[in-house]
């Protein structure tokens, strides 16, 4: 996700109120007044009439309301493919039958698209076996899915996790920025205790304000991140995120996948960093229009939320769901062991007449490395069913370095 600009509205506890939507102050008004974070997150991006995604109101893209990688040309794509190639291979090895390549929240449905096109270009027997399969939750963003796919040379299916349950695949799941669009928790800090951060309507205004204590059972989840206690350096209205959204998610995905691997390309930070206390407001920012806010309140329904990761806490719900880890790295790293060097060289070939096409091509690829901006992802690999590998004869290929 590339924000074009950010204001320094960043929110924890009291901040200036926003005056309530209709439709989420009869929400706020059923639940008594109040709700958690969490909960008014879920609304404001799932609701399929009000939210964000499921109603379709959100558009990806250089001229929607944010850019991500894939939007900026076919070259993320073209990395991304020569991984899970690599993975769908392996699988197709051990036994014959059909084989799924698994996107989750695709989307606009660009990079499907392109994924299905360089299988079926590169590797048509493979391609033969493999079957495109979309988990979408928003219907609004899985109609624009629909059309984007139309003409896809991969047979596709549209499913839920339930339904992918049902009849579990062999295959590859790639989750491009999905998990920091799952609704957090906000804690924040009172100088002594943590507490849940809710969202309350006060006159027709929203405001988030500090509620509970934490329960013992959430609060023990926080002395591994180093968080027992505020402690001094944290102190009145220090807020961050939790994500009790990723251990169910991380079991329905494995219930859906019997043997294969689990791409996750994220925003993410390390406990360390994630926490830290100069880190005052967390991660959580809003995008709208090619702009970028920390205020979660403003026009809800209307702005992407999301929040980072923390990669202890993904790692951790991952093995408790009994995912195998193989292995992370930045994004940066991750394309240049893909051959993002050799395609930023391959320009340099190009007849002159395609000049500008090449300078726009190695725009978007220098961004996707860029440490500052997209380069700063983190691919997070799994893997679930099977004999647990040797790693150094299953090292993914994004973890490999180029050779000199």
């Amino acid at each position: 996700m590339i924000p074009a600009a950010a204001d320094s509205s960043h929110l924890s506890e009291g901040p200036v109120g926003r005056e309530a939507p209709a439709w989420l102050a009869a929400r706020l008004q059923a639940a008594g007044g109040r709700v958690s974070f969490r909960q008014y997150m879920e609304w404001a991006l799932h609701d399929p009439e009000h939210g964000a995604y499921g109603s379709g109101r959100l558009r990806i893209g250089p001229r929607g309301d944010f850019a991500t990688a894939p939007s900026l040309g076919p070259d993320f794509a073209g990395l991304v493919a020569v991984q899970l190639i690599d993975w769908l291979e392996a699988l197709a090895a051990e036994q014959p039958g059909p084989i799924a390549l698994v996107e989750t929240g695709p989307g606009e449905g660009d990079l499907a698209r392109e994924l299905a096109g360089l299988l079926a270009e590169q590797r048509p027997d493979l391609a033969a076996r493999t079957e495109l399969v979309l988990v979408e939750p928003n219907p609004g963003m899985a109609e624009r899915q629909r059309q984007c796919l139309a003409d896809a040379p991969l047979a596709g299916r549209w499913v839920d996790w339930p339904q992918l349950a049902a009849a579990p695949v062999r295959g590859v799941v790639l989750a491009h920025e999905v998990l920091d669009a799952l609704a957090v928790e906000r804690i924040v800090s009172d100088g002594t205790l943590w507490r849940r951060q809710e969202l309350a309507l006060r006159q027709g205004t929203l405001r988030l304000e500090p509620g509970e204590p934490l329960e013992p059972e959430v609060a023990a989840l926080l002395v591994p991140l180093d968080l027992a206690s505020p402690g001094p350096q944290r102190s009145a209205g220090w807020c961050s995120e939790l994500h009790p959204g990723l251990p169910p998610w991380l079991e329905a995905c494995g219930r859906g996948l019997a043997r294969g691997q689990l791409l996750v390309i994220d925003y993410a930070h390390e406990a360390r960093r994630y926490y830290a206390p100069q880190r005052s407001a967390g991660t959580l920012m809003a995008y709208r229009a090619q702009q970028a806010s920390g205020d979660p309140l403003r026009d809800p329904g209307h702005w992407d939320l999301t929040a980072h990761l923390c990669l202890e806490s993904l790692e951790a719900a991952a093995q408790a769901a009994g995912w195998r880890s193989l292995g992370q790295r930045r994004q940066g790293e991750a394309l240049l062991a893909l051959g993002l060097a050799e395609r930023l060289h391959g320009l340099q070939q190009l007849d002159p007449a395609g000049l500008a096409m090449a300078l726009q091509r190695r725009e978007a690829l220098l961004r996707l490395a860029d440490p500052h901006t997209l380069g700063d992802f983190r691919w997070v690999a799994f893997e679930r069913g099977g004999t647990p590998p040797s790693r150094l004869l299953k090292l993914p290929r994004f973890l490999r370095d180029p050779a000199p």
